[in-house]
Parts: C-alpha cells; structure tokens; sequence
C-alpha cells in the first residue's frame, strides 16, 4: 500500500518521540508527515526550530491555504485546530477547543480520513488525554492504517490507551522504535 500521507498525534511525553522519528527519516522520504502535539497556546516560537534540529526533513507550520508537499514535515500552529481540505491544502481554525485541546487531534484525523481515506497512516502518541481516539477510529473505518504507542512504553499512557480501546482494533502497537523502523519502510 502506498501511503499519501502520515499523521501524527501527542501531547505530554510525546516530544521526545517524535523528535526520535524524525531525527531517522532518511532525507529522501517524500510522504508527508503532520504533526498535531499539544502545547502551549502562547508559545509561539522555538517549537519549529527544535524539531528542525533533529530533522532532516524541512519541518514548516503551515499557514492558512497552505499546500501539502511531499518531503515535508507539517506541525500543526499553537492554539489553531488545522484542518486538511479535499484540495490537498491546510485550513486553520480558532473553532473551540475539542478535548480541551485546540489544536485537536481528532479534527486533524477525522479530515485526514476523509481526504486520504486508506492512503493515509494515523499515529497516536503518549498523551493525558482522550484526543485523537475518536480521529484515530475514523481513520481505521475508511480503510487507513492505525498505529498507536505502546501504552506501557508511553509516559504517559492515557492517549494511546484511549486510542486502542475506541477504535477495538488499531493495526499496530509498537514501541516509539518499532514506530520509527515501520515509518521508514512506507
């Protein structure tokens, strides 16, 4: 299966994750990769430039109308939900918070699904909350893969947790590693 487009959700322990994944993308992989982490509403720089560092992937946060490329790495802003249109371009929002989270990762998800349907792959990353559970779900039911961190390997457990008793049949679970290695075969 060929892939068009990888999502990744976290929140609290799941920096260091993604960090880790994308200091392992080799610099010729094309796919996509969003990003939507939890973090601070008013911390508005700093967070781009620390995933750069490890990255060999250009990491960008995309604006309103944005284009989506491939070979590039796309976190969603601080405090916007980010939304991806039929178009193939990102849509910002300052929409209420879901979950208590804005950005939040099910709105990301549940558009992803439904522009990619089974191309696009969803990842749910260590976190507190119950956000991107209901995403994830919707993701697996039009045909995408699902994969989910070990809960007993995140920090904090309760996001991927959520995420594997929602959906009742996530497709992998896999340590922040095994998450890295299956990435990089897609």
């Amino acid at each position: 299966m060929s892939y068009k487009i990888i999502i990744i959700g976290g929140s609290a322990g799941s920096f260091q994750v993604v960090n880790q994944i994308l200091s392992k993308l080799p610099r010729e992989f094309k796919i996509p990769i969003i990003l939507v982490l939890h973090r601070l509403k008013h911390v508005r720089h700093g967070f781009v430039e620390a995933l750069s560092q490890k990255s060999s992937v250009p990491v960008i946060e995309p604006e309103d109308k944005t284009i989506i490329k491939p070979g590039n790495v796309y976190l969603a802003p601080a405090n916007y939900h980010l939304f991806i249109e039929l178009n193939g371009r990102f849509a910002l929002s300052t929409g209420e918070p879901v979950n208590h989270s804005r950005p939040a990762i099910d709105l990301s998800f549940q558009t992803a699904a439904y522009c990619f349907r089974e191309k696009v792959a969803g990842v749910i990353l260590s976190g507190a909350n119950k956000d991107g559970a209901e995403g994830l779900k919707v993701i697996k039911r039009m045909g995408g893969l699902t994969i989910v961190q070990d809960p007993k390997e995140a920090l904090i457990p309760v996001m991927p947790q959520a995420a594997i008793d929602k959906t009742g049949q996530v497709d992998h679970i896999f340590s922040s590693n095994g998450i890295i290695n299956f990435l990089c075969t897609l």
